[in-house]
């Protein structure tokens, strides 16, 4: 056989094309089964993705619930007690409003003269005796002013009579004073009466005595009663040092308020 007559029988290459479609489909079916594995794993993931969502979503609304019924709780407590709050309250109103009534119930009522009455105030009393003051004021004046003017004069001449005659309190005062001789051959009961001879209005003498000084020495402690406007310590002292002869020097021993 011949080369020419050999590829002449050779069906090969010219079945080429239908050996390229078989080996396309071939590797298309090859390739497809490895996507279909593929995509069985995505579903399979994208499966369990959605029931987390899903179970997720449940868990949401179950706490959602829970909350509101929690809430819904707290709201029915509160309303429950406004509720109670507002009875008390309307208890409250309702004694005011009772006690109101017994009051004006009992309050005097004054008839008016188209029949209705109206409540008698407490102040009425109190008006009537203002309406008695602005009688007894005469606007006008009145034909007694001379009287009353000698009547006021002659109270007042009483008044000041009667305290004329009261007796006023007079300030007075004791004084008990050290007269110191010279020596001890003075004469004491001369000292002693010279002393006395001070007399002066308000002035009033009392007890005596001789006291030991010492080196015997005596001095004569005298008591006196003064009136405080009209006798001092000063005028004393100055009044008893004039008898020279026998006074050396005049002490004030002790000084009292009556």
């Amino acid at each position: 056989m011949s080369t020419v007559n050999f590829l002449a029988q050779e069906k090969i290459w010219f079945d080429k094309p239908r050996y390229d479609e078989a080996e396309r489909r071939f590797y298309e079916r090859m390739n497809g089964s490895s996507q279909t594995t593929q995509d069985v794993g995505a579903n399979t993931i994208l499966q369990d993705i959605a029931r987390a969502r899903e179970n997720i979503q449940k868990s949401l609304a179950g706490s959602t619930s829970s909350s509101s019924a929690a809430d819904q709780g707290e709201l029915i407590s509160r309303i429950k007690s406004l509720e109670l709050e507002n009875q008390s309250l309307h208890k409250v109103v309702d004694d005011l409003r009772a006690a109101l009534s017994k009051l004006e119930s009992a309050a005097p009522s004054v008839p008016y003269t188209n029949g209705t009455t109206v409540q008698q105030k407490t102040s009425a009393p109190v008006k009537e005796e203002d309406d008695e003051d602005d009688d007894d004021i005469d606007l006008f004046g009145s034909d007694d002013d001379e009287e009353a003017e000698k009547l006021k004069e002659q109270r007042l001449k009483e008044y000041a009579e009667k305290k004329a005659k009261k007796p006023t309190l007079i300030a007075k005062s004791s004084i008990l004073l050290d007269v110191k001789p010279w020596d001890d051959e003075t004469d004491m009961a001369k000292l002693e009466e010279c002393v006395r001879s001070v007399q002066a209005d308000g002035l009033l003498w009392g007890t005596s005595k001789l006291v030991p000084v010492g080196y015997g020495i005596k001095k004569l402690q005298i008591a006196c009663v003064v009136e405080d406007d009209k006798v001092g310590t000063d005028m004393l002292e100055e009044e008893i040092t004039k008898f020279e002869d026998y006074v050396q020097s005049v002490d004030v021993a002790a000084f009292n308020k009556i």
